[in-house]
């Protein structure tokens, strides 16, 4: 279905991006796609998606710090709060908790996370959650610390007790790619089941493509793929699935039309 797919995580900033940003964009709106929300990972990132989304009102910024940059806060701390007085963001993050390696150390992730709250408190917005081997502790987290206006739980991996507490915090809950890939079983049960108005999809571009992209450059236009195996899971057409995670996505980020 044409002009009404979202992809509602995706780093077009990225310097992966660079040789072809434009029509990497011109791709993703001749496939079909209204919206696509820029996340930023870093103070640059941030801005950057600020500005592309003054020139083009089809990207929606977010500012952040990614937790795996999360050592960086002291640096970025002034830069992030000064853009979250110049500009108009839908959302804060990324941000989140990530305990597949060694560092940052977990207690500057939490302070990176409770940086990121305050910002979501001030400015009455959602926030973009990356969780990586530590989805309890993340939601613990939350339990702990009550949010202004919800979340996202992107690239969402979980099993269906995590989903339910996620659900319960009033967390959406991102599908991409990774439903795709043979040995995600597991997770098209579980996103079989959940319920319909709380799942947005994303690509998380430049990173994991969907089949048949897996393994190359991932770009906005690929949420299409994930959209039509979600629309197999659900049993419906894909156009329903792309009205149902357009009308949940700007619900997410407060987007009217």
């Amino acid at each position: 279905m044409r002009g009404v797919w979202w992809d509602t995580h995706a780093h077009v900033m990225d310097e992966a991006f660079a040789p072809d940003r434009e029509a990497i964009l011109s791709r993703a709106w001749d496939k079909g796609l209204e919206g696509i929300v820029a996340v930023g990972y870093d103070a640059a990132t941030s801005r950057m998606a600020l500005h592309m989304a003054r020139e083009d009102p089809r990207l929606h910024p977010t500012l952040g710090l990614h937790p795996q940059q999360a050592h960086r806060l002291a640096q970025e701390r002034e830069a992030l709060e000064a853009l979250a007085r110049e500009g108009t963001f839908v959302a804060v993050g990324e941000t989140g908790l990530d305990f597949h390696y060694d560092h940052p150390p977990r207690a500057l992730q939490e302070e990176a996370l409770a940086f990121h709250l305050e910002l979501a408190k001030q400015l009455n917005l959602p926030l973009i959650f990356h969780v990586r081997d530590a989805a309890s502790a993340l939601l613990d987290w939350i339990e702990a610390h009550p949010l202004p206006k919800g979340g996202v739980w992107h690239a969402f991996t979980g099993t269906r007790e995590e989903a339910r507490r996620a659900l319960r915090l009033g967390l959406y809950l991102g599908v991409g790619g990774i439903l795709t890939f043979k040995n995600a079983q597991d997770l098209r049960d579980v996103v079989r089941d959940l319920p319909r108005d709380r799942v947005v999809l994303e690509t998380d571009a430049p990173y994991l493509a969907p089949v048949p992209y897996r393994g190359k450059r991932n770009e906005p236009s690929y949420v299409v793929e994930t959209g039509k195996l979600l629309a197999q899971l659900w049993n419906v057409a894909p156009e329903e699935v792309a009205l149902q995670t357009r009308e949940n996505a700007r619900r997410l980020f407060g987007i009217h039309p």
